[in-house]
């Protein structure tokens, strides 16, 4: 039996995910703790946090994605860009300016004298992490909802069903993996998320692994780590059980409303855009006009950008056999989840597992391919989920057209699927820039000497 071409580049990338969690497995030694009460109540605030977030993630992105996919908006190019806005700027940078606005003794207590409730916690970390994790939910469902066909929501509504009901009984069910895609993403960030927990002083994985680390408890930390990833493979499963069936690629639907509708589209989310974009940039702005632009140093933001456009490239290129290789077959499927298990190692554990590997490689430590290794590594998933829930409406018959025609196997990559799951590529290349040129831990482990970055 011959296999896909697809395997070797896709189980070539599982392997060096899977480099990681050996050196973890490893470095744990120390179990005695594993079932301790402070450890239980670790476990309650993370598994509570991602459920909140997860939730929030997508009561925001799908709504966002449907006005983003098929409503008619002024300038809707840019609202998109607004929509993605908040993977643009780190969650602790978000949790500092909320805090600093409307925590005990912020902004809006000083100016109005108005006693606000706590943002301490979990209900702060987890308004924040959905805050500046909808998009993930957004970017998938879109690209599910734009290869839907229009003429199945038409045929629904010859059929008397109203635009609500057929957004519940036609639309939603056929994009199923795409939220699915996005919600994991959503988790996977939040359980491997570091500033923000630590922003809002809520004990969970990552900040108690984190400050193991600070005190040489390494054994107790790569535990931890290893009961994280425990986690991370449960939602892949789960993740796994969801399918639906696959829908051809066809016209996309339009919606034209009248202005009431819009108004009320604008009041909906701008609230959202406002506090998670408006407030930061806010706050920037007054530091700008106080300080100016004498210590900002733009060799700094040129090494972000060339760096994460380096990462979102090399993450892409290996995304695309993985994505395919996750369509051909159960074992292309296994391949496609052991990847994921890097976005759920927090970059901390990441960085330092990666430090133990480079010591073996001398050509490798402190150089930016290292680098580069671990943002492909923790942000693979991302360009993953979205180059597969486009290939997924990819009609076959075009391909084997193709080929009953006369084409090789790479002809028919390279004019049929390549052009026709290229708006997945491109929104996972974006995923990954973005992420990357936010990753704070992994970069201050690896970068190399005197190559500072934005984060």
């Amino acid at each position: 039996m011959r296999l896909p071409p697809s395997y070797p580049m896709a189980l070539l990338a599982a392997l060096i995910t899977l480099t990681p969690i050996v050196i973890l497995i490893t470095l744990a030694t120390d179990a005695s703790s594993l079932f301790d009460s402070h450890n239980l109540k670790i476990l309650s605030n993370t598994l509570s946090l991602m459920v909140l977030t997860v939730i929030g993630s997508i009561l925001i992105g799908v709504p966002l994605a449907f006005i983003s996919a098929y409503v008619h908006l002024p300038f809707k190019k840019l609202w998109l860009v607004f929509f993605a806005a908040p993977l643009a700027i780190p969650s602790y940078i978000g949790a500092f300016t909320l805090y600093a606005a409307f925590g005990s003794g912020g902004e809006i207590h000083n100016l109005l004298g108005i006693e606000l409730p706590s943002m301490d916690g979990l209900s702060g970390a987890a308004i924040v992490m959905t805050l500046y994790t909808f998009p993930f939910v957004m970017m998938t469902t879109r690209s599910s909802l734009l290869s839907l066909d229009a003429s199945m929501v038409n045929a629904a509504r010859t059929l008397g069903m109203s635009m609500t009901q057929s957004v519940f009984k036609v639309i939603l069910p056929r994009v199923v993996n795409g939220i699915a895609a996005g919600s994991l993403l959503v988790a996977l960030y939040t359980l491997s998320d570091f500033g923000t927990p630590a922003m809002m002083r809520l004990d969970t994985f990552t900040r108690v692994i984190y400050v193991e680390y600070n005190s040489f408890e390494l054994s107790r930390a790569a535990m931890l780590s290893l009961q994280l990833l425990v986690i991370v493979g449960f939602l892949l499963l789960i993740e796994s059980q969801i399918k639906t069936a696959s829908e051809r690629h066809g016209r996309a639907l339009m919606l034209f409303p009248n202005k009431w509708q819009l108004g009320a589209m604008f009041a909906t989310f701008a609230p959202v855009l406002l506090l998670a974009i408006g407030l930061p940039l806010t706050i920037f702005s007054l530091w700008l006009a106080r300080d100016g632009f004498s210590s900002f140093d733009f060799s700094i933001a040129w090494h972000s950008a060339y760096a994460s456009a380096i990462a979102a490239v090399v993450a892409v290129i290996v995304a695309i056999p993985v994505a395919h290789a996750a369509l051909s077959g159960k074992a292309g499927r296994m391949m496609e989840r052991v990847t994921y298990f890097g976005f759920g190692i927090p970059g901390i554990v990441m960085g330092t597992a990666l430090v133990y590997g480079g010591l073996q490689l001398p050509f490798l430590y402190q150089t930016l391919g290292l680098l580069i290794i671990a943002y492909m590594l923790r942000f693979l998933p991302l360009a993953v989920g979205s180059v597969r829930t486009s290939t997924e409406h990819l009609d076959p018959s075009l391909v084997k057209s193709a080929r009953v025609l006369g084409a090789s196997p790479r002809e028919a990559f390279t004019r049929i699927t390549l052009p026709l799951t290229m708006r997945g590529i491109i929104a996972g290349a974006a995923l990954v820039f973005l992420e990357s040129m936010r990753e704070l831990e992994a970069t201050l482990l690896l970068g190399p000497t005197g190559f500072e970055t934005l984060s």
